[in-house]
């Protein structure tokens, strides 16, 4: 009799670390592309008061 060995695949704990570290720097890049000094609301606003002078 051969014995089956419980294999079982999925995801590891360090690929799910590695991944949530990934969506962080992520999040962080784009929100200070949006918020930042030369960020998008920052040049709308600009243009904004640009247009109306």
């Amino acid at each position: 009799m051969k014995k089956q060995k419980n294999k079982q695949e999925g995801i590891t704990l360090i690929a799910l670390v590695v991944t949530i570290i990934v969506l962080i720097i992520l999040a962080g890049v784009s929100i200070s592309m949006i918020v930042g000094e030369n960020g998008i609301i920052t040049q709308a606003k600009t243009a904004k008061e640009e247009t109306i002078k």
